[in-house]
């Protein structure tokens, strides 16, 4: 997420808006893969295993293993996912509020599903 942070800034904020789609798209992108990088870790904590061979992962996999374990993670993940991978990384929407959005979504995500610290 701090890469993701980092591309931001770069994307010049004048008001309400960000002035470089390319650097917005790339902090979407970045945060959206942090989102499902903490997914992998969490699904195999709970005995949820990748998909073998050539198959990809795809939003559905995610919804369908999340929609078993907690559903307030799913509501997350799906609003993240058109603020920050279809919003955001595909179409370049450059409103701050709306990416702003989909970082807290994204952070709120990753803190849910770390696990507690070992003392």
């Amino acid at each position: 997420m701090s890469n993701a942070k980092e591309y931001l800034k770069n994307a010049q904020k004048e008001g309400n808006i960000y002035r470089d789609p390319k650097y917005v798209r790339s902090a979407c992108g970045t945060a959206y893969s942090g989102i499902l990088i903490a997914l992998d870790c969490f699904l195999i904590l709970k005995g949820i295993h990748k998909p073998k061979g050539k198959e990809r992962k795809s939003i559905e996999y995610y919804q369908r293993n999340l929609s078993k374990l907690d559903g307030k993670i799913l509501d997350s993940l799906n609003d993240a996912y058109k603020i920050l991978h279809l919003s955001g990384y595909y179409d370049g929407i450059q409103d701050v509020i709306v990416l702003r959005r989909g970082f807290e979504l994204a952070a709120t995500i990753i803190e849910k599903i770390r696990p507690a610290q070992v003392a």
